[in-house]
Parts: C-alpha cells; sequence; structure tokens
C-alpha cells in the first residue's frame, strides 16, 4: 500500500477497534514484538507495546488492553493486572523514548513525531517472576528487552560478553565497521580489513565505553555489518557477503 492507504487503514481501525496494531515477527537474533496505534489519539492513553510473546498472543493482549482502556480504565505503570494471561500477571513499564526509532518508527510516522507516551506491556515466566527478578528463566532473557532502562547499553547481550576489536580502535582509532556474524560474535573495527595481528578480546561494555555511538547498531542482524566514513557519519546496514 502506499502511504495514503496505509494512513487510511489504521484510521479505519482506529474507528471500528479502539486501536491499530502492528505485528514484528521475530528473526533468528531479534524478538518478535507487537504494539498499537491510535490509543494516544483516542483515549489520551499511551500505546502499547509487548515482546516475546507469538504475534496472535500479544496481538490478543493488545486487544485486551483496547477493551479496559474503552471501559474507561487506566492502565498504570508498575501495576499487577490480571485478565490478560490465564493464571498470570502482568504489568506495564513506561518506555524510554531512546528506544522509539528502533521499535516504534511506524507509530511516530503516523503521528509524525514522537511526542506520544508508549507503556511496555511485561509478562513472568512459568514461576511468576518478572525479567528484573532474581531467578528470572536465563532462557527468556532475550525475549523480552526491558525499555524503561538500560539506554546507556542496549544490546540484548550481557554486558560483559566477549567481543573481538583491535588495538587501534582503543589507541584512539574511531570504529567505522561493525559485524555480526552468523554465529553471533561481534567484531568493532577501525576498517573493514582490520590488521589481525592486532586483535584484542574486550567486553561489549568497554566498547560502547569507547564509543557510545555503537550503542545504536544492537539490532543488527547476524550475517549483517555496518559501516561509515568517518565517526560523524550515519551507519549503513547491509547483509554481509557470505565468504567473510
Amino acid at each position: 500500500m502506499n502511504d495514503t492507504e496505509s494512513r487510511q487503514l489504521i484510521v479505519n481501525n482506529i474507528a471500528q477497534y479502539g486501536c491499530h496494531v502492528i505485528l514484528i515477527e521475530e528473526s533468528d537474533y531479534l524478538p518478535g514484538f507487537v504494539y498499537s496505534i491510535g490509543l494516544y489519539e483516542k483515549f489520551g492513553q499511551p500505546e502499547i507495546i509487548c515482546f516475546g510473546l507469538p504475534t496472535n498472543v500479544a496481538h490478543s493482549l493488545i486487544n485486551h488492553a483496547c477493551d479496559l482502556i474503552k471501559e474507561g480504565q487506566t492502565l498504570q505503570d508498575n501495576t499487577l493486572y490480571s485478565g490478560f494471561l490465564e493464571g498470570y500477571t502482568i504489568q506495564l513499564l513506561p518506555v524510554d523514548k531512546d528506544y522509539y526509532p528502533h521499535y516504534v518508527g511506524y507509530a511516530s510516522w503516523y503521528y509524525n513525531n514522537f511526542d506520544f507516551p508508549v507503556q511496555q506491556l511485561v509478562w513472568p515466566d512459568k514461576q511468576q517472576l518478572f525479567p528484573w527478578e532474581e531467578g528470572f528463566n536465563p532462557d527468556w532473557k532475550l525475549k523480552q528487552p526491558l525499555l524503561d532502562r538500560n539506554t546507556d547499553f542496549k544490546f540484548y547481550e550481557k554486558r560483559n560478553l566477549a567481543v573481538f576489536t583491535t588495538r587501534e580502535a582503543f589507541d584512539g582509532d574511531p570504529i567505522l565497521y561493525v559485524y555480526h556474524d552468523v554465529d553471533g560474535d561481534w567484531q568493532f573495527h577501525p576498517s573493514a580489513n582490520p590488521d589481525l595481528g592486532n586483535t584484542m578480546i574486550v567486553s561489549l561494555e568497554s566498547i560502547v565505553k569507547l564509543d557510545p555511538s555503537v550503542n545504536e547498531l544492537f539490532t543488527l542482524e547476524y550475517g549483517q555489518n555496518a559501516y561509515r566514513q568517518t565517526k560523524d557519519d550515519e551507519w549503513v546496514i547491509e547483509d554481509a557477503p557470505e565468504e567473510e
């Protein structure tokens, strides 16, 4: 559809259902997610985003939230709610606007700005533990990034993850090439053809502290690279050649 048709579809769904729902399927690396458009326009309530569940399940949670809002409820942050998932409670967190470009870009296109609130609907594991609680199922950590925190380190992996770089980066050369290989390893180099004789293994957090701009590449898929000509240029993302 062109922009006019897309916008009219959203307008029609908001009028008929209370909101329009965007569904993003998971990839080999990134979790799937679902979010609303229209709750803010129609009801003055935050849009809602949910990660890591089958899209049809997450869609139903957004619809349930919309139904509650249509009934006059205001869904509060950091409050336990039942009735969304059978046998489990959920919570809502305020989404930091630093995450908006990565996840709700289509909503910003519709509203023509980022001046709208978003809440994240967060679900627990089978032990009723939420992702920020000790003992939460570690296998589900990457399924549900928390968008109210860690804007200084957006990567899904742990801060102490071992990554590859070269000594030149720590000697002052800007990072101009980043590669996320098919095995999940990260490389951060001053060029696409670094001197591998100067390879270093450091923590991912140390790379982000060295050059915070690489933080914006946290959604780089397996097998993708990003490059730029200078540290002041925008990153260009592409699929890496198979021979790499």
